[in-house]
């Protein structure tokens, strides 16, 4: 049900010029001899993890590790479209994405491992400015960027949600946001964590899929709200640890 809900609305949303915030260029899905090997370690590993969480969480059966593996390499090239080219030894402004792609595969997940549904609902969903926040490689190096902030290489994740997050958090819950403080640890770089891996290993999978429906449906300030909600749960238990 949740599949094809956020399929129509993304559908629909990405047949309204006045919604596309970005352009989602013309691809067509290579079907390629897409081998697990042509990926890099990290991803790799990834699609393992992926695969095993659903299968235990029986969304996927049979050759699911083939269909991922489709999906991110599909996407690597239809992003690269929209690249630009930065010179740079930093690891995380190289040609590659540094790091795993978890939206991506957070979706093959409800579109239970139907690998042109993925593609087809991610390459509408680019369009979307929500996109930019949910879909952390979708703005790797992103022409959409200006040049210093692509050299910079600090995602608008962070200077964007992470920075209002923090703020809210100071209004809303103080003694959370001292007790970061005293920590010597940024509220922010563990709202990275979470938000750049869609809540994997922190939320159950029922959990993870009202993230990801509530953001696309009510827009990405709702990942600040989702962030601040989390905190205010874990309000008690970060103030013993602080005491402890």
């Amino acid at each position: 049900v949740l599949a094809e809900l956020i399929e129509k609305f993304v559908s629909h949303l990405s047949e309204c010029q006045t919604d596309c915030y970005f352009s989602m260029g013309n691809y067509k899905a290579m079907d390629v001899d897409v081998k697990k090997e042509n990926l890099s370690s990290v991803q790799q590993l990834g699609i393992e993890m992926t695969v095993r969480y659903g299968k235990y969480l029986n969304l996927l059966k049979g050759d699911a590790e083939n269909g991922l593996c489709f999906v991110l390499m599909n996407c690597e090239k239809f992003l690269k479209q929209q690249q630009r080219t930065v010179v740079s030894s930093l690891c995380c402004l190289q040609e590659h994405y540094a790091g795993y792609d978890w939206f991506a595969s957070s979706i093959f997940l409800i579109m239970s491992g139907d690998r042109e549904k993925t593609l087809m609902f991610l390459q509408q969903f680019s369009c979307l400015l929500v996109s930019a926040f949910l879909w952390l490689p979708r703005l790797h190096l992103s022409m959409h960027l200006p040049v210093t902030t692509v050299e910079y290489g600090i995602h608008p994740v962070y200077f964007c949600s992470a920075h209002y997050i923090e703020m809210l958090l100071k209004a809303e819950l103080p003694l959370v946001c001292s007790a970061f403080h005293m920590s010597g640890f940024t509220p922010s770089q563990i709202c990275l964590q979470w938000i750049t891996q869609c809540f994997w290993n922190y939320m159950d999978w029922s959990e993870i899929c009202h993230y990801i429906a509530i953001c696309i449906f009510l827009g990405p300030d709702y990942q600040i709200y989702m962030c601040i909600s989390v905190f205010r749960h874990l309000q008690q238990d970060i103030l013993k640890h602080t005491e402890a």
